[in-house]
C-alpha cells in the first residue's frame, strides 16, 4: 500500500488507482513516486525510504550525458542499499543487488521508483513499471 506524501489531495487522486496496482502486480513488492526534480514525494511503500541524496542522484543520472556516466561507474543506492548500474539512460535507470533490484523510471512530471524482490524476474519488473510510466506519460504526467 502506498501512502500520501507531500503533496496536494488532487495530486495523490490522479495516482490512487494506478499506484497500488504496481504494487498489487506481485512484480513490485515496494515503491515510491517524486516529482520530476526529486524534492517532494508523492506516494511510498510503507518503510520505504529513498533519502535525498539518493533521489538526487537519479535525478543527475537522467541529464548526464558523459560517455560514461557516474552512476554507471559508481553504481547508486536506493533506501540505503547499494545497486550496481545495469541501464543507466534519459528515462530509465535499472540496478541489481544480488537477485533482486530496482526500476526508476522518470515520466514528464514523476519519477517512479520501484523494487523488486529475488523471486521476481527483472525483466517482469522493468515491464511493470515501464508500463506505468507509459501510462503517465500518456496522461500528461
Amino acid at each position: 500500500m502506498l501512502t500520501r506524501g507531500s503533496h496536494s489531495t488532487a495530486a495523490f487522486c490522479t495516482f490512487a488507482y494506478p499506484s497500488p496496482s504496481l504494487v498489487a502486480t506481485g512484480n513490485i513488492d515496494k515503491a515510491a513516486i517524486f516529482n520530476s526534480e526529486g524534492n517532494s514525494v508523492w506516494a511510498s511503500s510503507s518503510g520505504f525510504t529513498v533519502a535525498p541524496a539518493e533521489i538526487k542522484a537519479v535525478v543527475v543520472s537522467f541529464t548526464d550525458t558523459s560517455d560514461v556516466k557516474k552512476i554507471q561507474s559508481e553504481g547508486f543506492y536506493v533506501a540505503g542499499e547499494k545497486f550496481f548500474t545495469l541501464k543507466s539512460d534519459e528515462r530509465s535507470l535499472y540496478g541489481k543487488k544480488g537477485k533482486e533490484g530496482v526500476v526508476i523510471v522518470k515520466t514528464q512530471q514523476a519519477i517512479l521508483v520501484a523494487h523488486y524482490p529475488e523471486s521476481v524476474q527483472p525483466g517482469a519488473a522493468a515491464n511493470t513499471v515501464e508500463q506505468l510510466g507509459d501510462y503517465l506519460i500518456g496522461v500528461g504526467y
